[in-house]
């Protein structure tokens, strides 16, 4: 059997395979609630076929948003807003659906990547002033974030629990904390953005403090027999920064406190950043972690190919692969996997008619008999 398509375990979180729906911020949100956009992308994913779908990152607060136009849970408008989408995917599909939580700290309060990307100042047009570790700016000519004092953590560590109350109310299967791509939870982590001198800072240990504290009250607020766990930038790719020794040793006190898995991405923290791409190119971050944790490791960064995918998890490099643009580019990815792959894979019975003859066992319980 292929190891794409073999089953796999988060938690108590059953996956009928190894694909993940990477979460893809889409910046078309109306004051943080979801919209028939977010009823069609996510409806257009959940039929896919793959293992597990989480949902874009997700502000727990206003300030926490990286554009006004991100998808937010911090409201009773958010709230009913997800469910009505979330409602419509559970009816047609039976995948699992998880939520990414986030806080932007320092990258809020900017503008959409096709506007450019640039900070929105507090005195434009929507923006807003930005909070984070340490007043120190993501970019040379953005104005410096306020550094949370401890008013500030208590209030960012209550917005993640209240947020992921709302999640387990919403029937969410799983939470996914955002410790990646250079937002809060990452920039307490790394020397680059964290020059505290508190508890918070200095010290590998300290620089992990909160975003460790944030874990635990996620993990308590949400119910037990659901997984949580988290994303992380195994490498800041500048001289000095967070990298993957940080990242084992910090993966190794999440799975102390019942984290579920490590889905090991990089970068984002820093524009000194000197990423150097290729095919699959963050999958060896994953085989270093998945070498000293025992929970499942998930790869994500390049990987479009099936057999590439496979191959991956055959060497036991990671245990399960997430696809975030190439899942875009061809929403029906696992279908073309599982049959390149020789496997089967979930498809709506609507669309039962459409696989090719040769292939008339690809989708699980099909019939391929017309009239």
């Amino acid at each position: 059997m292929s190891h794409l398509f073999q089953p796999l375990q988060l938690g108590a979180l059953h996956l009928a395979n190894r694909i993940v729906v990477a979460p893809m911020c889409q910046y078309s949100t109306e004051e943080g609630s979801a919209t028939d956009w977010h009823l069609m992308h996510l409806g257009q994913l959940a039929l896919s076929g793959a293992g597990l779908l989480i949902v874009e990152a997700t502000a727990v607060s206003a300030v926490g948003r990286i554009t006004p136009g991100d998808l937010g849970l911090y409201s009773d408008e958010n709230e009913a807003a997800l469910a009505r989408v979330l409602q419509a995917v559970r009816r047609h599909s039976p995948i699992p659906v998880a939520i990414q939580l986030s806080h932007a700290g320092r990258k809020a309060s900017s503008r959409a990547p096709w506007d450019g990307g640039a900070q929105i100042r507090p005195d434009e047009a929507g923006g807003w002033l930005t909070e984070a570790p340490s007043p120190l700016p993501h970019g040379a000519s953005e104005l410096p974030p306020q550094a949370l004092d401890e008013a500030g953590l208590a209030r960012v560590r209550a917005a993640f629990v209240a947020t992921a109350l709302r999640a387990a109310r919403l029937g969410l299967q799983g939470i996914e904390l955002h410790a990646a791509h250079g937002y809060l939870l990452h920039q307490f982590l790394s020397p680059l953005a964290n020059q505290r001198s508190d508890a918070y800072g200095g010290s590998r240990e300290n620089r992990m403090r909160f975003p460790l504290e944030v874990f635990e009250a996620v993990r308590a607020a949400f119910p037990a027999d659901r997984p949580v766990w988290v994303r992380v930038s195994a490498t800041d790719w500048v001289a000095g920064g967070w990298d993957v020794p940080d990242t084992i040793a910090f993966a190794q006190q999440l799975q102390a406190r019942g984290c579920a898995a490590i889905h090991v991405s990089s970068g984002g923290v820093s524009p000194a950043q000197q990423i150097r791409l290729g095919a699959g190119y963050q999958v060896p971050f994953a085989k270093a972690v998945k070498a000293e944790v025992d929970v499942p490791v998930i790869a994500v960064g390049l990987i479009t190919e099936p057999e590439q995918a496979e191959a991956i998890l055959s060497a036991g490099d990671a245990d399960a692969v997430a696809m975030a643009r190439a899942m875009l580019y061809d929403p029906r990815w696992p279908w073309h996997a599982a049959a390149r792959l020789g496997a089967q894979v979930f498809a709506p019975k609507q669309y039962w008619r459409c696989q090719p003859r040769e292939l008339k066992d690809l989708f699980a319980g099909s019939s391929h008999g017309q009239r």
